[in-house]
């Protein structure tokens, strides 16, 4: 097998820096202290080459590093990476990040990394949907990411419109070649541009504490995203009880890549920790009209199973001068349990997905995808209680369970109220044909609805997903299934009026609706 280069991960990170700096002076033989490579942590000297030094020396010698609590540690211009790879405790300390004036846009401040290297998965020449086992012997379980260049998906339609993305997966592949049956293959691959493999760490990282306040950058409003966070690239890793503050946001900025973007790895946690939600700001997209930039602090890509537990953020979740939190792609598995945020978001497609306990802001809840998507226990504020990704085809093949939960559509404006969000014109090729979920459960749902418009006829299962469809004659070039059952138990409405299909109902009559629709 032929190993990836050891400087992957650096260039991912976007910086090339080294990390085996001169010795620095000795450090404690239990703990690494910023202090003792020279940082000041007065919040006036520039100290993130300290903490460069002093990381490089605690994974040379398989040392936890500690914060000072009090300290509060600046970190400036530079584009050096911190690379973390052992126990890291910020505890109290501050960090202050100053995006003002920076060497490197996209590099970021500290990188969880693993000491495991990738490498190519010989022998593999192609994969069907939903293989069970590959002819291989892996040293251990391993994340595996695989392309094929010469399929294009997520073809993305509207004013972000673009040519698609090379066809993609990513899996967890046991020692004996067993695929996780819970994040199955979803394409057939006839053949493969590249697939690698990554070697899953068995011993758990953790990252703890620390107040972390961004200065925001004044950069001209346009696609040109910032990282300075903190990245994981590395399986089996918790952070616990990290807060990320913003200040200094303008009337122009940048976006950001997400203050936590978690890529390339499996089985994450990020629990007890504070975000904060970017100011929207506005340029021109791909298709030459004005549209709003995305801008995140929680970005997930290629990764699986990873939980956010008891997260929240310091902005109001329904306040709409905010972009949504959280953003993801190519990833299965995802969990919010007690958090209080104000997006959940799928782009480029999640296999399964739970959210239980918890409250959604304005953004709600976005995605197309794969597999089981559960909501349980949980308030959402968003202007459909699901919204289906139209950009990406408002699709999702499987199966949607909502279970005791309330719907403010649209936070309590005047609107009405539809559960499933999309639209769908026929015209378009998304690179995969397109469907609604083929089983929607809900047993127990309160749709507080008291605040509708005069015509208002009661909430609808579905939006209108095709308006262009305004009779028989109307031609779906590409069109979506639209088979689906739904299930409903212990429905009520605020307004007292009925669950119908939808406004259209002619467009979803291969749908069937099965137990009581309003209570």
């Amino acid at each position: 097998m032929r190993l990836l280069s050891t400087w992957l991960p650096l260039l991912l990170a976007g910086t090339l820096t080294s990390q085996e700096p001169a010795e620095a002076p000795p450090a404690p033989d239990t703990v690494v202290r910023y202090e003792s490579f020279g940082a000041q942590g007065d919040g006036e000297a520039d100290d993130l080459e300290a903490i460069v030094r002093a990381h490089a020396h605690a994974n040379r010698h398989g040392l936890p590093v500690r914060a000072k609590d009090g300290a509060t540690y600046r970190i400036g211009r530079s584009g050096r990476t911190a690379i973390i790879e052992t126990d890291t405790d910020f505890g109290s300390a501050r960090f202050l990040i100053d995006d003002t004036d920076v060497e490197n846009l996209r590099a970021q401040v500290f990188l969880v990394r693993s000491k495991q290297k990738s490498f190519e998965l010989d022998g593999v020449e192609s994969l069907r949907k939903g293989q069970e086992q590959l002819d291989v012997s892996l040293p251990g379980d391993c994340l595996v990411t695989v392309t094929d260049s010469s399929v294009r998906r997520y073809i993305r339609y509207g004013a972000n419109q673009n040519r698609g993305k090379a066809q993609t997966d990513v899996f967890l592949l046991g020692r004996d070649g067993r695929v996780d049956g819970n994040g199955p293959i979803v394409w057939d691959f006839d053949q493969i541009s590249r697939i690698t493999a990554r070697p899953v760490d068995t011993q758990t990282l953790t990252v703890r504490g620390g107040r972390f306040t961004t200065i925001a950058n004044a950069a001209e409003s346009k696609s040109t995203y910032y990282a300075r966070g903190l990245a994981i690239e590395r399986s089996n890793v918790v952070v616990d009880g990290l807060e990320h503050r913003i200040t200094g946001e303008g009337e122009h900025g940048a976006p950001y890549g997400g203050f936590l973007r978690i890529s390339s790895c499996a089985h994450v946690t990020v629990r007890n920790t504070v975000l904060t939600g970017h100011k929207t700001y506005r340029t021109i997209g791909s298709a030459g009209r004005e549209v709003s930039m995305g801008s995140y602090d929680i970005l997930v890509d290629r990764a699986l199973y990873v939980s956010f537990v008891n997260c929240s953020q310091t902005n109001d979740i329904k306040d709409r001068r905010y972009w949504g939190i959280m953003g993801s792609n190519y990833c299965k598995n995802l969990l919010y349990d007690r958090c209080t945020l104000s997006r959940f978001d799928a782009h480029q497609g999640v296999v399964n997905a739970t959210i239980r306990d918890s409250t959604l802001g304005y953004m709600g809840i976005n995605a197309i995808g794969f597999g089981t998507f559960t909501v349980e226990g949980s308030t959402v504020y968003g202007y459909s209680f699901i919204n289906l990704r139209p950009d990406y085809g408002s699709t999702w093949r499987g199966e949607v369970i909502i279970r005791d939960c309330t719907f403010v559509p649209a936070s309590g404006r005047r609107v009405a109220a539809s559960l499933i969000g999309g639209s769908h014109t026929g015209q378009h090729d998304f690179g995969y044909t397109c469907y609604i979920p083929e089983r929607i459960v809900i047993d127990g749902l309160h749709i507080d609805d008291a605040n509708h418009p005069e015509d208002y006829r009661g909430p609808t299962v579905f939006a209108d997903f095709n308006r262009r469809m305004t009779d028989a004659s109307y031609t779906e070039e590409f069109p979506q299934v639209r088979d689906s059952v739904v299930v409903l138990e212990d429905v009520t409405t605020a307004s007292g009026k009925p669950l119908r299909i939808s406004d259209k109902p002619s467009l979803f009559r291969g749908v069937k609706m099965q137990g009581s629709r309003v209570k």
